[in-house]
Parts: C-alpha cells; sequence; structure tokens
C-alpha cells in the first residue's frame, strides 16, 4: 500500500468521525429528554465502524532496525454479538535499518493485511476490557527482498464510548512475523506494539422503544359534582376553598388586570409628585381611560384583591429605578382609592425597580413598554 493512499483513508475516516460527533450533538439537542436505552434491531449496537490508528511497534532486535517505530492504520468492523467484534485491518510500519547490515540510508516497511476479533468484558457504556487475536498477510519492502509471509496476533486492551456513535480504545498486543526471506539467517520475527484509536460508528442511534400505555383508570361518575365552578372530573385542585380565583383545570390562576397602555414618561412620577396624568406617556387620555375600566373591574368583582406593583426600565442606576418604580405603584394606588376602590383590597405598593420586563430596553419602544404598572389578582 502506497504511504500517501493510507494517509488520505485515515483523513476520510477522522472526517467521518466528525461528522458522526456532529450528529450525535444535534441528536442531543432534538432529544436529551429521552432515559430509555435505543431499539437496537438484535439487541445490541450493531453499526459498521471504521477506526483509524496509530501507535508505536518495539521491533524485535532480530530484525537489525531501530527498535522503536511509529506505525499507523485502518480497520473496518462491527459487532456480531454484544461482546464480540470482528474486524478487517491494514497498517503499515516503516522501519529505520540497520547501517551495517543493510547499507546507509535504507528502510524496512511492513504493510499488514487482516482480519481480527475481539472479546469485550462489561457493559457497553463503561470502561471495557478486551481479548485481540488476529491473522494476517505481511508484505515486507527492504533491499534485500520484497515478499509476504504469514503472521498472527494476539493482544489486550481497553475501550470506552465518548458519544453514542464513538469510542477510544488503547491496545497492546504481540505479533509473530514468519518472514524468513529478508535475512535468510533469520526465520521469524516477534514484534509488541501498543496502538491508540478512534471508532466511528456509522448510521444513526435508533430511537428508543416506546414505553407500554398502560390502561386508562375507571372514570368516576362526577357529573353534578363541582368545585369552584369546575367540574370534578376535570379538576386538578379539587382542595381549594370555594371562592378561590380559578383556571378551566380548577387549580389558581395567576391573573393580572390589563393595565396595558397605561405606561408612564420617562422618569415620571417625580418625587412628591401626586396627579397622575402629567406623568402618563402621551396621549395620556387612553392611559386614564384604562386606569378607570380597572377601577369599574374592581368594584363589579369586591372579592377581588390586587397587589399594585411598579417597574422601570433599565436606564439609570438600579437603586434609582427601584424608587422610581415604587413612585409609579404608589400613585397608581392612590388613584384607585380617590376613586372609590377600597383600600383593603390593595395590596402594596411594591416596586420591582428594572426587573421582570415584558419587553427589549434595546429600543425606546420596548423601554417605553417597561415603564409600567400592574394589578396583579392576590388568591
Amino acid at each position: 500500500m502506497k504511504r500517501k493512499g493510507l494517509y488520505f483513508l485515515i483523513a476520510l475516516a477522522l472526517g467521518g468521525v466528525g461528522a458522526v460527533h456532529a450528529q450525535d450533538n444535534t441528536a442531543a439537542a432534538a432529544g436529551s429528554s429521552a432515559t430509555s436505552a435505543p431499539a437496537w434491531p438484535n439487541g445490541f449496537d450493531d453499526r459498521w465502524y471504521v477506526a483509524p490508528t496509530v501507535g508505536g511497534f518495539y521491533n524485535d532486535s532480530d530484525r537489525n532496525t531501530h527498535s522503536r517505530q511509529i506505525f499507523y492504520g485502518l480497520s473496518v468492523g462491527k459487532f456480531i454479538a454484544p461482546n464480540v467484534s470482528v474486524e478487517l485491518f491494514v497498517d503499515r510500519t516503516k522501519r529505520d535499518a540497520d547501517s551495517d547490515v543493510f547499507g546507509q540510508g535504507n528502510k524496512w516497511s511492513s504493510n499488514a493485511y487482516g482480519v481480527s476479533a475481539r472479546y469485550f468484558f462489561g457493559d457497553a457504556n463503561s470502561w471495557r476490557p478486551y481479548l485481540m487475536g488476529g491473522v494476517m498477510g505481511d508484505y515486507h519492502h527492504n533491499p534485500f527482498d520484497r515478499s509476504w509471509a504469514p503472521a498472527a496476533q494476539a493482544g489486550v486492551g481497553v475501550s470506552k464510548s465518548i458519544t453514542d456513535s464513538t469510542d477510544f480504545r488503547v491496545e497492546a498486543a504481540y505479533r509473530y512475523d514468519w518472514d524468513d526471506k529478508t535475512q535468510p539467517a533469520k526465520n521469524g520475527y516477534g514484534d509488541w506494539y501498543l496502538g491508540f484509536s478512534l471508532v466511528a460508528k456509522l448510521g444513526s442511534v435508533p430511537a428508543p422503544a416506546a414505553a407500554p400505555t398502560p390502561p386508562p383508570p375507571a372514570a368516576p361518575d362526577c357529573s353534578k359534582q363541582f368545585r369552584n365552578g369546575v367540574n370534578l372530573c376535570d379538576n386538578k385542585c379539587p382542595d381549594l376553598p370555594e371562592g378561590t380565583i380559578v383556571g378551566p383545570d380548577g387549580c389558581p390562576q395567576k391573573v393580572v388586570i390589563d393595565l396595558k397602555g397605561v405606561n408612564f414618561k420617562f422618569d415620571r412620577p417625580k418625587k412628591g409628585e401626586t396627579n397622575i396624568e402629567p406623568a402618563l406617556a402621551a396621549p395620556s387620555s387612553d392611559s386614564m381611560a384604562i386606569l378607570d375600566q380597572a377601577v369599574d373591574t374592581l368594584k363589579r368583582y369586591p372579592q377581588v384583591k390586587v397587589m399594585v406593583a411598579g417597574y422601570t426600565d433599565s436606564v439609570g442606576k438600579p437603586a434609582y429605578n427601584q424608587g422610581l418604580s415604587e413612585r409609579r405603584a404608589q400613585i397608581v394606588y392612590n388613584y384607585l382609592t380617590s376613586h372609590g376602590v377600597d383600600a383593603s383590597r390593595l395590596e402594596g405598593p411594591v416596586g420591582h425597580g428594572e426587573n421582570d420586563p415584558i419587553d427589549s430596553n434595546k429600543t425606546d419602544s420596548g423601554r417605553a413598554r417597561n415603564r409600567r404598572t400592574e394589578l396583579q389578582v392576590q388568591q
């Protein structure tokens, strides 16, 4: 195998790893709430995978080469059982030959083509030690010979899942090469190697199996039973006292008497200002009409109590805005009581400063909406 061709295959495999990572991140963002296991058709992850590998060889001294060399390779495989995988692999080692045996500047390269099997222990999502065995053909290229020789290997390793589609593994193994042609006086070489691999699984992860739907409970006969005006068959909060303001499900409902449109001028009211109309944003007549509607609503529903709350935009210091929001709540509170709403039905007034904006503080119109008061119905 040409070195550039193997480089290309490894680069292509690493590109696939990146694509799988992107696929995993998208799937996680779309289904982060899923907690059940994927529904693999055979009960385990049997997708094909590619595994680019890089590592180091500790060469047999009888090779008459440098003792340590780098190797790189590529595997394609899949699991055939929950704990067993089978791979086809190719790898290349280029050794620096001893000059007193092979001549100055000569190399000894070996390309291995083979099949290997691994037996894993433990759960697929944890650290998994494994045993490995394999057979191959080695093609040797050196100044003395260009030929094939059989070889076999055995080793141990450990694998760990990084994502749903990517594993990392480290492997140490012994490889014996029955090469008797490169050096006629030698008949076989035993090398050790340590390899590091990224295992990129191809294809998508299946969706978790849907949990069986339990049978619906028998519906009680409560057609004539109500609490706060909601039928008990539909009431999710049946223990609330009568007279509680609730929503369609019978549970407490936070209601705001709508003062939308009652907005204040910038930095108004001033300290000591008691007349509300000059402090309102133009046209003030629209805001006054909304306030009068709120007075009418409170008079028609005497059981309703409200909290009078004021707010500001984010311009200015927080401490100043807190005081300004309190003045806004106070001037609306005074308007309600002066128009016949009993003070016992009003809580506050309270100011929330620039907290809880209802629009963006980055625009004039948004800041104008944030300069407001609310009448928050109390349960």
